[in-house]
């Protein structure tokens, strides 16, 4: 749509593009696509306009969607077969009466339950599973080929899933060099590469806490640390500019690594709880992030139901509540890990979907909000092209 902005969404019941533009306003929905599929994640290329989906599940299968035309069109590299395939093989009346039967056994069969996340770097694609797998695509998403070096990692057999099962979610390549990848495994840890993924470092150490030196968080929860930062990442983002920044929202809080994940120090202190999903960072600003904190407890719902983007500007030592244009009351939407980003934009914009079905863009940074989508499928994923 020429020089405007597409942010990407997935959805429980398929893919939808909501169009501005280029001042970020007349936002205009298309969708919903890929056939209605549980979409995970969507991500775009600017530049050549491809457009990729992940997801599935057991019903469907998993698979890859990808459009060539910014969303127009779409086909499906099946990774997986789900139960629909089975079922239209043992009734294959009905299969005749829909006009589709079975699709052929597809390379992942049995081994791959869903495509998880995605991301496009260095003219190659990169897909993350369900359970840990990650698969790599040269040819613009038409197939895919497993990355052994991580599946044969030594520690795999001590890989835990967490509450959405063993998801690889969190791929984050280096922009200059691309033999350096982090991805972040529930509830695993973060895993480095440095080798173009021949060979993976486990990456969780802690660094400014000692094990055994209890605190309590605002909300009140009291948390004993041991030696690392726990292994439930929820979302991890390589800081914008140079160096080997990363941030993660996990279980236990919000943490920043400096040396590539080598050692995480806890950010946490300031915000109203250690609970959350996304973390997104400023394009530009590795010292500028945000976060949605969350209830802890099983709710995962805005502390006192007012939902609020905490953000900082120097790296997590301070934080502050933009409230402007969101909720302030009776709000018990979710966030989920994927459904968070940032634009390129001067300034730069934030956006994030919820639960419930609504899409929220700033066009100043996080200082206010205008809610562009409504009455959406539960959101999974949020990215920009």
């Amino acid at each position: 749509m020429g020089d405007g902005v597409t942010v990407l969404v997935g959805t429980t019941k398929g893919a939808f593009l909501i169009e501005g533009d280029e001042a970020r306003i007349g936002w205009r929905l298309r969708g919903p696509y890929c056939e209605g599929w549980p979409i995970n994640h969507v991500i775009g290329d600017g530049e050549s306009g491809m457009i990729w989906a992940a997801g599935g599940g057991a019903f469907n299968g998993a698979g890859v969607w990808r459009s060539a035309d910014r969303g127009e069109s779409w086909d499906l590299c099946l990774l997986a077969n789900g139960s629909f395939d089975d079922f239209l093989r043992a009734d294959p009346e009905f299969a005749a009466m829909i006009g589709h039967g079975p699709s052929p056994d597809a390379p992942y069969k049995g081994r791959i339950e869903a495509i998880w996340s995605l991301n496009y770097a260095h003219g190659r694609l990169h897909a993350g599973a369900k359970p840990a797998f990650l698969l790599a695509s040269d040819d613009g998403g038409e197939s895919f080929s497993v990355i052994e070096g991580l599946s044969a990692d030594p520690t795999k057999e001590d890989w835990q899933p967490g509450g959405a099962g063993l998801v690889l979610h969190s791929i984050v390549p280096h922009p200059d060099d691309p033999a350096k990848m982090w991805i972040g495994i529930s509830a695993a840890g973060v895993f480095a590469t440095e080798d173009g993924g021949a060979s993976w470092e486990r990456r969780n150490r802690r660094s400014n806490t000692g094990a055994g030196v209890a605190h309590v968080h605002a909300d009140g929860n009291r948390h004993d640390p041991g030696p690392d930062v726990g292994g439930c990442v929820h979302n991890m983002v390589r800081a914008g500019g140079t160096g080997d920044r990363l941030y993660q929202q996990n279980h236990e809080g919000v943490w920043t690594s400096p040396d590539g994940g080598r050692s995480w120090h806890e950010i946490t202190e300031g915000l109203p709880t250690d609970f959350g999903f996304p973390v997104a960072v400023h394009p530009r600003e590795p010292e500028t992030l945000w976060v949605i904190p969350l209830t802890s407890d099983f709710g995962r719902f805005p502390p006192g139901a007012s939902a609020a983007v905490w953000k900082s500007a120097d790296g997590g030592e301070s934080w502050t509540a933009k409230q402007a244009g969101l909720p302030a009351e009776n709000c018990f939407f979710t966030v989920l890990r994927q459904a968070m980003a940032t634009d390129a934009g001067d300034p730069a914009g934030v956006y994030f979907g919820t639960n419930s079905g609504s899409v929220f863009a700033s066009r100043d940074a996080g200082e206010s909000w205008d809610e562009i989508a409504r009455h959406l499928p539960t959101v999974l994923s949020v990215e920009v092209m």
